[in-house]
C-alpha cells in the first residue's frame, strides 16, 4: 500500500470502541459529567454496524437499576424504548413431552425477574444513541475500528477506523479509504464479547494474568408476532433439561412476551453453554427442536417469525474478568465479561460499568492527565453494586460446568442463599480451569446425532433464518474469518473432531465440501453474522474473528 493516501487523524478527550449499552451508556455518562461542570470536552463513539442497534442482540428482560441512574426520567417519557414489565415469572424443567414447574423452589430474591423490562435491546441502543447525540457525543456508525494505535511509550493513543475498499487479495481497492486515526486521552472498549481489539489488549498488557479463562455461551433468538390469544403480557418464562441435557452439553430456553408498538411479540431463543463436549453438538438444530416442546410451541402456533439472530455471551463470572484498566484505556461491558449467568442478565452491569469508566476518564483529563492507567475504575467497580450483583453467583457456572445445570443449581442455589445473607458461602470460590475450546472431546468417543428436518412453519433451515438477519458483506473484501493453518483444520478439526464449525456456526459460514484429495474448508463469510463462536469454539484456536468492514453484518431490526 505504498501509494496509498495518508491516513488524517482527529483528537477526541474519549473515544469509545462500541455502540451498545456500555458504550453508549459511557458516552453519556462523560457528557453529563463534562455539561455539569461547563466543560467542554469531545466524546465518539465507533460502532462497526450500519446503525447503533444493528449489531445487538439480547434476550432481553432488563434490569432498569443503571438505566434510572443515568436516565431518571425515562419511565415517563413518551418515547420510552421499553415499556412492558414482568408480571409473571416461571423456571420449567423440561422433559421431551412434558415439564415441571419448580418456580416455588427457594430461589433467593436475586433471581426474581419483577420490576425488570421486556423488550428489545436494539431499539434501547438506537433510543440511548439518541440521547448521547443531543447531549453532544459524535456517534460514528458503520466505522469499523480495525486497529489500536500506540504512543511512543505503548500506551493505547486510539484506534483506526473505517479502512474500506480493500479488495479480495488484500490490495487497495479503486474505492480504497485508508480510514482515519481517532485519538483520544483515553480509549474505552465496549466491544461486548470477545472483541477483536480486546484480545490483543489482553495479550499486550497481560489483562488476564490474574484470572481465570473467560467461558460462553451461544445465544439463539428469533422474535414471533403472535395473536393476541396466545399471548401473556409480562410472562418470563425460563427453562433448562431438554433438549441438550443428556448429550455432553449443558444449556436451557427462554420465552419473553412484550408489545412493542402495541403489537404482540414474543421473543424465544436458546443459550448453550460453549464447554460442551460432544463435537456432533448442533446448538441451532437444538434451539429448533426446543421450539416444538408443548411448553414452548404453545406460544408460537398461529404466530410468525420475524427476526432471528445470535450471538456469543459471557458467562464466566467474577473469576474471569480481566484487568480492567492499562495504560490509555479500559475495558467496560461484556468486553471484560459482567454477565450474571444465574439471571441470565448483563445489559445493567455493562451500563454501570461504562458509567464508571466514564467517570475515572473524566475526573482524569480534568486533572490535566492522558495516556495513563484509570486505577480508580477498577476500585469503582469493586466497590459498587455490579460486584455485590456478581459475587452471590460465583460458583454458579463451574458448578453447572461440572455437574450440569440441574444439580449445579441444587448445590449452587444454597451457597448463594449464604452469600447473600452472610456474605460468604458454604464453597471456597470455585474456578475454571480450561477454555471453551478445550472442552472439545475427538468425535471417536460419541455417536452422530440424528437432527429432525425443519417443518417450516415452527422450526427453520438455518439458511433461511439467516435471511431475518439482513446480514451483508461486500463481496469484493478480504474473508475477515482467518485460518491460521489450513493443514491443521484438515487433519484435526475435521478429522479429528469430525468438523464441528458446520454445527457450532448459526449461520451456515463453515462448510467442508468435496472429498479425499479434493476435500476442502469452505468459508461462506457473506454469512456471518458476527457471533464470535467460531473464535471461541475452535478446538485448535486456528480460526480469528476480525472485524470486516464497516456497516457488514446483520441489520436486526428489534433483536
Amino acid at each position: 500500500m505504498a501509494d496509498a493516501p495518508e491516513r488524517e487523524s482527529m483528537e477526541f478527550d474519549l473515544v469509545i470502541v462500541g455502540g451498545g449499552p456500555a458504550g453508549l451508556s459511557a458516552a453519556i455518562r462523560f457528557k453529563q459529567l463534562a455539561n455539569e461542570a461547563g466543560q467542554d470536552l469531545s466524546v465518539v463513539v465507533i460502532e462497526k454496524g450500519g446503525e447503533i442497534g444493528a449489531h445487538i442482540l439480547s434476550g432481553l428482560v432488563l434490569d432498569p437499576k443503571a438505566l434510572d441512574e443515568l436516565l431518571p426520567d425515562w419511565r415517563t417519557r413518551a418515547d420510552r424504548p421499553i415499556t412492558t414489565e414482568v408480571k409473571t415469572d416461571s423456571y420449567k424443567l423440561l422433559g421431551e413431552n412434558g415439564s415441571a414447574e419448580v418456580g416455588w423452589a427457594p430461589f433467593p430474591p436475586l433471581m426474581s425477574n419483577h420490576g425488570c423490562f421486556i423488550g428489545s435491546l436494539a431499539n434501547v441502543c438506537r433510543w440511548l444513541g439518541a440521547e448521547a447525540e443531543k447531549l453532544g457525543v459524535e456517534v460514528f456508525p458503520g466505522f469499523a475500528a480495525s486497529e489500536i494505535v500506540y504512543d511512543d511509550k505503548g500506551a493505547v493513543r486510539g484506534i483506526v477506523a473505517g479502512v474500506m475498499g480493500i479488495d479480495r487479495e488484500g490490495k487497495p481497492g479503486p474505492d480504497y479509504q485508508p480510514g482515519m486515526e481517532l485519538l483520544g486521552k483515553y480509549v474505552l472498549f465496549a466491544e461486548g464479547a470477545r472483541g477483536s481489539l480486546t484480545k490483543q489488549l489482553q495479550v499486550k498488557f497481560d489483562l488476564c494474568k490474574d484470572s481465570d479463562p473467560q467461558k460462553f455461551g451461544i445465544g439463539l433468538k428469533e422474535v414471533w408476532s403472535v395473536p393476541e390469544e396466545i399471548f401473556q403480557e409480562g410472562l418470563v418464562q425460563h427453562t433448562f433439561g431438554w433438549p441438550v441435557m443428556g448429550k455432553n452439553g449443558d444449556g436451557g430456553g427462554f420465552l419473553y412476551h412484550f408489545r412493542d408498538n402495541g403489537e404482540a411479540f414474543v421473543s424465544v431463543g436458546y443459550v448453550v453453554h460453549l464447554n460442551y463436549k460432544n463435537p456432533y453438538l448442533a446448538p441451532y438444530s437444538e434451539f429448533q427442536r426446543y421450539k416444538h416442546h408443548p411448553d414452548v410451541i404453545r406460544y408460537l402456533k398461529g404466530g410468525k417469525r420475524v427476526a432471528y439472530g445470535a450471538r456469543a455471551i459471557t458467562s464466566g463470572g467474577i473469576q474471569s474478568i480481566p484487568q480492567l484498566s492499562f495504560p490509555g484505556g479500559a475495558l467496560i461491558g461484556c468486553s471484560a465479561g459482567f454477565v450474571n449467568l444465574p439471571r441470565i442478565k448483563g445489559t445493567h452491569n455493562a451500563m454501570k460499568t461504562g458509567m464508571l469508566a466514564a467517570e475515572a476518564a473524566f475526573d482524569a483529563v480534568i486533572a490535566g492527565r492522558q495516556s495513563d492507567e484509570l486505577d480508580s475504575y477498577p476500585d469503582a467497580v469493586r466497590s459498587s453494586w455490579v460486584w455485590k450483583d456478581l459475587s452471590p453467583v460465583r460458583n454458579m457456572k463451574p458448578l453447572m460446568s461440572k455437574f450440569g445445570t440441574l444439580v449445579g443449581a441444587m448445590i449452587g442455589v444454597p451457597d448463594m442463599w449464604m452469600r447473600v445473607l452472610v456474605g460468604f458461602g458454604f464453597l471456597p470460590t470455585l474456578h475454571h480451569t480450561k477454555t471453551d475450546a478445550a472442552s472439545l472431546k475427538p468425535a471417536k468417543d460419541f455417536k452422530p446425532i440424528e437432527y429432525p428436518k425443519p417443518d417450516g412453519v415452527i422450526s427453520f433451515d438455518k439458511l433461511t433464518n439467516v435471511s431475518f438477519t439482513n446480514t451483508y458483506h461486500g463481496e469484493d473484501q478480504p474473508v475477515h474469518l482467518i485460518v491460521a493453518d489450513m493443514a491443521l483444520q484438515k487433519a484435526s478439526e475435521h478429522d479429528v473432531y469430525a468438523g464441528p464449525s458446520a454445527r457450532y456456526c448459526p449461520a451456515g459460514v463453515y462448510e467442508w465440501v468435496g472429498s479425499g484429495a479434493d476435500l476442502k474448508f469452505q468459508i461462506n463469510a457473506q454469512n456471518c453474522i458476527h457471533c464470535k463462536t467460531c473464535d471461541i469454539k475452535d478446538p485448535n484456536q486456528n480460526i480469528n474473528w476480525t472485524v470486516p468492514e464497516g456497516g457488514g453484518g446483520p441489520a436486526y431490526p428489534n433483536m
